[in-house]
């Protein structure tokens, strides 16, 4: 297994992008931990997934964020993956009509948050030559008309830079720090631009391959990452999003 006795860290686990991210880390031998602010969606996650643990954490809050890491370490007594997954949408609009609330609440949660949870986990990733993978997206690298949800493009950019800096200051330490940057993806978070079928013909067209992204397809980058086929790539931007990006 590429993974065996390994411990992973899934933030924002319990649906779309990080559990199926939890599930194939799981099917390849780590040990999974996955955070979520909804106990339910939690609870159901983990009933889903054979040798799954949940922590019920809220990213914005600190407390929250070093109490998962410290039960991570009470219980298995190591941390090797870190995936800065957990992440929310907000209502797209232009830059004069976004409340100052609506913005810090984005950045609360997409980066401050990321920070949160790698500020505590560097510890124990040094001690384990850790790697983490951070998932922005392709809307972090280009603008796109008619697609103006500033704090969600300006938070995944800040994430994108991050993850270098990221990588430089910890190579030192053989911490590998890279970053995924999904197109559009079939999940809970994209199901309200999806509506009718002229949605979805619109966003498969929007995908030089012809469609949108499936959620394994991401988990599945996250997995090289966090293999040893990965053990001289740090600081990397991998965009996963069916060439939309390099239009």
């Amino acid at each position: 297994m590429r993974l065996s006795d390994k411990i992973a860290l899934v933030t924002g686990g319990s649906r779309g992008i990080g559990f199926a991210t939890a599930k194939i880390l799981s099917e390849n031998g780590a040990t999974v931990i996955i955070t979520a602010k909804n106990h339910e969606r939690l609870e159901k996650a983990v009933l889903e997934i054979p040798n799954l643990t949940g922590i019920a954490a809220d990213i914005r809050n600190k407390d929250n964020v070093k109490n998962v890491i410290n039960k991570i370490i009470e219980k298995f007594g190591k941390l090797d993956i870190l995936v800065n997954n957990a992440g929310v949408f907000p209502t797209i609009k232009q830059l004069h009509e976004i409340d100052e609330d609506e913005w810090n609440e984005v950045l609360d949660v997409n980066l401050t948050g990321q920070f949160r949870f790698t500020k505590e986990a560097i510890p124990y990733l040094q001690k384990t030559s850790g790697t983490i993978i951070n998932i922005s997206s392709d809307a972090g690298i280009k603008a796109y008309q008619g697609f103006n949800a500033d704090a969600y493009s300006a938070s995944k950019a800040a994430l994108i830079i991050l993850t270098k800096c990221w990588a430089l200051e910890y190579a030192k330490d053989k911490i590998r720090v890279n970053c995924i940057c999904p197109g559009v993806v079939d999940t809970d978070m994209t199901k309200p631009f999806l509506k009718t079928q002229k949605d979805i013909e619109f966003m498969n067209n929007e995908h030089p391959i012809g469609r949108i992204g499936q959620p394994d397809e991401i988990g599945k980058a996250v997995l090289y990452f966090a293999s040893e086929d990965a053990s001289w790539i740090t600081g990397a931007i991998l965009t996963v999003d069916g060439g939309e990006s390099i239009k």
